[in-house]
């Protein structure tokens, strides 16, 4: 094969070489930049993966593409491209209401005697602040302080906990800790499985479904409620900053069509599109997706989640000491990482679909790749493209000037970027860094 069969594979193929540019020293693993993204060969899909209770629902409700989360299919585009794609969904999310196939949050619950004590150990936040009935976002770190998972933590009882996981194994860490500290719990997955009910007219629709009380649940509250004889917990939260709400369907796999046909037939009032998990409106929040933007490597000081961590929390948990070392390095103008997450806004055609590769920042006057893109997307309100994305640690500050190298998709050139803070705008349910900010200080309970 010649040389030049072979560049044509690897355009084909997408395979261009790893970038080295980007200094990773500090991660055992560099990110694939430039390894990521589709495939010529035809994907393979075996028993590993696993259908949802909405599954055949989302199909029937218009799903044409998905993608693989928490080895569960799922639902990443509904309105086609010639018909508008994403952002029409993203339309029906910021004027009316969306209902989202989000049962690949696998619903991981810890019970027992010693559940707050043994969720205490393994996130960040004090557990005990969590009272029964409510919520909080959380994360958990392992021993060297990296972000394992950043899930939503339900307290349904005094003695039972349910992480909603993003896109790791967490049921293999929580059990696999407990074997040496022996608490007295139960770790396993339960037959949950949640939707989101998210934009302005969420309320209502929720308040159609499980009556007035639901105007009552306050941010990260919890409720019992009742479909047609399924029984469901109701939170109010969700992925966008917009006001909205999740429906754990108990039982799912006898329940899913109850639940999901009686929130379509309450919608018709409210104008409810069944949409892809908007990440366009996620990232104008500054919500962060685990595996795109964090992994296991990243630390919550590098990427705006250090209100995760308190000065003040009683007695240890995993990752606390290397944790407060950080920080104190930090303090002390000593960063012990090579970058950092901002948020950035930048030029060229707009983004209005997923990025499926990390795209290269570089620095405002070219040379080698410095940073990388994690999540782009083009904000309607904004009327600019927004991304979050990890540059070198010197250059977070606000006003710094960059450049970012757009796909072949979007034209291929270098375009000017800046450093904005994040959120990129307001929220309607500011999240816990919003409030946080907004009381001048690093943490939240």
């Amino acid at each position: 094969m010649t040389d030049s069969d072979k560049s044509l594979l690897q355009a084909r193929a997408g395979a261009a070489r790893h970038n080295t540019s980007v200094d990773q020293s500090t991660r055992r693993v560099p990110i694939n930049l430039r390894q990521s993204g589709p495939t010529p060969v035809e994907m393979l899909i075996s028993t590993r993966v696993r259908k949802s209770p909405y599954w055949h629902l989302a199909f029937e409700a218009g799903c044409w593409r998905a993608t693989v989360y928490n080895r569960i299919y799922h639902p990443r585009g509904y309105v086609l491209p010639e018909d508008g794609g994403a952002m029409v969904e993203y339309d029906a999310l910021v004027n009316h209401v969306t209902m989202w196939n989000v049962a690949v949050e696998r619903q991981i619950q810890v019970k027992g005697p010693d559940a707050e004590k043994f969720v205490d150990f393994v996130i960040t936040r004090a557990a005990n602040l969590i009272k029964p009935m409510h919520g909080k976002y959380v994360i958990l770190c392992n021993e060297e302080g990296g972000i394992l998972n950043d899930p939503v933590l339900l307290r349904p009882a005094e003695d039972e906990f349910w992480f909603s996981i993003s896109d790791s194994d967490l049921e293999f860490w929580l059990k696999g800790v407990n074997i040496g500290k022996g608490f007295d719990v139960s770790i396993a997955e339960i037959d949950v499985a949640p939707l989101q009910i998210q934009g302005p007219k969420s309320e209502a629709l929720m308040a159609d479904l499980f009556g007035p009380g639901v105007s009552d649940i306050p941010f990260y509250g919890l409720m019992e409620g009742n479909l047609n004889g399924a029984d469901v917990i109701i939170s109010q939260t969700g992925f966008t900053g917009e006001k909205g709400y999740e429906i754990y369907c108990k039982d799912a796999t006898l329940h899913a069509e109850t639940v999901w046909y009686a929130v379509l037939e309450a919608g018709k009032a409210h104008n409810l599109m069944v949409i892809a998990p908007a990440h366009h409106r996620r990232i104008a929040a500054g919500i962060l997706s685990w595996g795109q933007d964090l992994d296991q490597e990243v630390s919550p000081f590098q990427c705006n989640l250090a209100y995760q961590v308190p000065r003040n929390k009683d007695g240890d948990y995993i990752g606390k000491a290397a944790l407060e070392k950080a920080r104190d390095e930090i303090e002390a103008g000593n960063s012990p990482y090579k970058l950092g997450m901002v948020g950035i806004v930048f030029g060229g055609e707009p983004v209005t679909d997923y990025a499926n590769d990390f795209w290269l920042i570089h620095g405002e006057d070219g040379g080698d790749a410095i940073g990388y893109v994690t999540s782009p997307w083009y904000s309607p309100e904004l009327e600019t493209n927004i991304a979050l994305c990890h540059v070198p640690w010197g250059m977070r500050d606000v006003g710094t000037k960059l450049k970012v190298a757009l796909p072949s998709e979007y034209g291929g050139e270098v375009v000017d970027a800046e450093v904005v803070d994040v959120p990129f705008r307001p929220s309607v349910n500011p999240n816990s860094r919003e409030v946080a900010k907004d009381r001048g200080s690093d943490f939240v309970d």
